[in-house]
C-alpha cells in the first residue's frame, strides 16, 4: 500500500490584520476611590464622566452598567481574542467573568474603600467565536462582609445561551 501526500497548491491567505486602542491614565480613578462610592465610581465610567480602565480598552469591553451588588459587562467577542484553536481564549473569558464579579463586589463599597480579586473559579461550557456575538457578563454579590465578599458572574451570547460561570472572593481594604 502507498501513500501519497499533496501538498497545498496556494498557501493560505496571510491577510495582516492590525488593532490600535488608547487609554486614559488610570490613576485618575485611583484618585476618587476617596471620593466616590464603589457604584458612584461604576456610574461615572458607564456615563463616560470617568474613563473606562485600560483592561476594557484592551479587550474591547464596550458596555458597564451598574446598581449596588449587580454589574453588567458586555463585551464583542472578535477575532483578535481567539487563541490557536480558532475559538476566544479562555483566559479572556475569565477576565470577562472576573470584572463582572469583581465590580459587583466594588458597586457595595464606599468610598475610600478597595477590593481585590482573592480567587476566581470558572466553569466554561460552551465554545465562544465571533458566532457567538456580543458578549454579555452579569456578576452579582452572593455575600459581603466586613473583609471579603463572595460574587459570581454568569456569562451569555447574544441568544441567552449561558458560555460560562464563575466564583470570585475578592479581599476589601481601606484604600
Amino acid at each position: 500500500m502507498t501513500q501519497t501526500q499533496t501538498e497545498p497548491t496556494a498557501p493560505l491567505a496571510a491577510a495582516e490584520r492590525t488593532r490600535t486602542f488608547s487609554w486614559s491614565d488610570p490613576r485618575r480613578n485611583a484618585a476618587e476611590l476617596g471620593r466616590f462610592s464603589g457604584l458612584e465610581l461604576l456610574q461615572a465610567m458607564s456615563r463616560g464622566e470617568l474613563p473606562a480602565p485600560p483592561v476594557m480598552h484592551l479587550l474591547g469591553m464596550d458596555g458597564l452598567e451598574a446598581e449596588e451588588g449587580r454589574v453588567v459587562v458586555t463585551m464583542r467577542a472578535q477575532e483578535f481574542h481567539y487563541n490557536p484553536l480558532g475559538g476566544v481564549h479562555g483566559g479572556i473569558l475569565a477576565t470577562l467573568l472576573d470584572t463582572a464579579a469583581a465590580c459587583a463586589v466594588h458597586s457595595t463599597l464606599p468610598a475610600g474603600t478597595a477590593y481585590t480579586s482573592l480567587d476566581l473559579t470558572t466553569k466554561f461550557l460552551r465554545p465562544v467565536s465571533v458566532d457567538s456575538g456580543l458578549l454579555r457578563c452579569e456578576g452579582t454579590v452572593i455575600s459581603r462582609g466586613r473583609r471579603t465578599a463572595l460574587a459570581q458572574s454568569q456569562l451569555t451570547d447574544d441568544r441567552g445561551r449561558l458560555l460560562a460561570h464563575a466564583t470570585s472572593s475578592c479581599l476589601i481594604f481601606e484604600a
